[in-house]
């Protein structure tokens, strides 16, 4: 593989700030317990799992252990876009740790930037990289349509919901919700909307919601409201939300522990950003409610592609299946609080599973499109 070089035609338009912070039960496939990783063994289930108290009295996850994948094996370069690197990373390590023969390494950048560079190289022959591990399916979107990819085997996909490998170019391995935190001091999980319209117009959250309307999540929620209603009806609810007096903070983490602060009786933030804040603190009068059928409820996925002209597509595409693992999927449940993308793997504490959310129905795809987002929030006065 070459130097990097060339330029995209049209190059993917990232959102302003981070995308931050994502049953094998009673079968001997599943690793065994009892090593912390600190004595040369190879990791085992107790080191893939998180702690805590969401994590206490879980059964053993259901899937596929990865004592029954065919064995890592060489050296993999993989391309680890957004924040939730760190955590990834971690995965990346117990997966060497594990098997003696293979090491990851890997280049750890904004997803956008990362899928930039994999469309340049790949239009110059310079491939670097065997995988494109994104936090957003906006970048896998855009690296797949630009043919930076190859087709995922069925084996490899098939573990996964059907929704979030919708072309086989890519298949998610972490789902993350957009979700309400409400104050339960305040209000009750009957008092909740499940619609976000009800922000807008209801006397109770005037000056009592919270948004971080710089963070990459939130462009991809108004990117999801845009192509479901149009943009002028999103017009009309970022309009109403402002006529509320809505909050504005740095972050989404930011915005959860407001909420449980009662320094705001509800917000908008990742269903995972209310996990965190429990963490930490289990008494805190917080809890997480989702709305119907609406960006408000729009489920999201860090996803994994193989990428065209990598010489290691086989060795890539069974690390993409260990991510699918029942190892991997708990470890990205109980560490990260994510939604596991196969079934057998509950997610963590209060979460619904992901079977009784209700999304939009909407083509995942098309969250790249994040540019008419920013002018529009432009136009509003929400971004500078």
């Amino acid at each position: 593989m070459s130097e990097r070089f060339g330029q995209s035609r049209r190059r993917f338009l990232a959102a302003t700030g981070a995308a931050t912070l994502t049953g094998l039960s009673g079968c001997t496939g599943i690793l065994g317990g009892g090593s912390d990783g600190s004595d040369g063994d190879k990791p085992t289930l107790a080191d893939f799992r998180g702690s805590g108290q969401f994590v206490s009295d879980r059964p053993a996850p259901g899937g596929t252990s990865i004592e029954d994948l065919p064995d890592l094996e060489g050296d993999l370069s993989v391309y680890l876009g957004g924040g939730e690197g760190g955590r990834y990373v971690n995965l990346m390590e117990l997966f060497n740790s594990y098997y003696d023969g293979f090491e990851a390494t890997w280049d750890t950048q904004p997803s956008s930037q990362l899928a930039n560079t994999v469309v340049q190289e790949h239009e110059s022959g310079t491939t670097q990289a065997d995988v494109f591990w994104s936090v957003d399916i906006g970048s896998l979107a855009y690296v797949s349509e630009n043919g930076a990819t190859t087709t995922l085997s069925s084996d490899t996909v098939s573990p996964a919901f059907e929704r979030y490998h919708p072309n086989d170019q890519w298949v998610g391995v972490a789902g993350r919700s957009r979700a309400i935190p409400y104050n339960t001091d305040e209000f009750s999980e009957s008092d909740m909307p499940t619609s976000i319209d009800a922000f807008t117009t209801e006397s109770r959250f005037a000056g009592n919601v919270g948004w971080a309307p710089t963070y990459g999540a939130f462009h991809g929620f108004v990117t999801a409201m845009r192509l479901i209603r149009g943009e002028e009806a999103t017009r009309e609810w970022l309009n109403g939300m402002l006529d509320q007096n809505v909050n504005r903070y740095n972050n989404e983490y930011l915005v959860a522990q407001a909420t449980s602060n009662g320094e705001l009786g509800a917000g908008f933030a990742n269903h995972y950003y209310t996990m965190l804040v429990l963490a930490g603190r289990p008494d805190a009068p917080l809890d997480v409610t989702f709305t119907q059928n609406d960006a408000g409820s729009l489920v999201n996925a860090a996803g994994a592609s193989v990428l065209k002209g990598s010489n290691k597509s086989d060795l890539a595409e069974n690390f993409v299946r260990h991510l699918l693992s029942a190892e991997a999927q708990e470890f990205l449940a109980t560490r990260g609080f994510a939604y596991p993308m196969i079934e057998g793997v509950d997610p963590v504490g209060p979460l619904p599973p992901l079977s009784e959310l209700q999304p939009p129905e909407l083509d995942l795809q098309k969250l790249s499109n994040v540019q008419p987002t920013l002018e529009l929030l432009r136009d509003v006065g929400i971004l500078s």
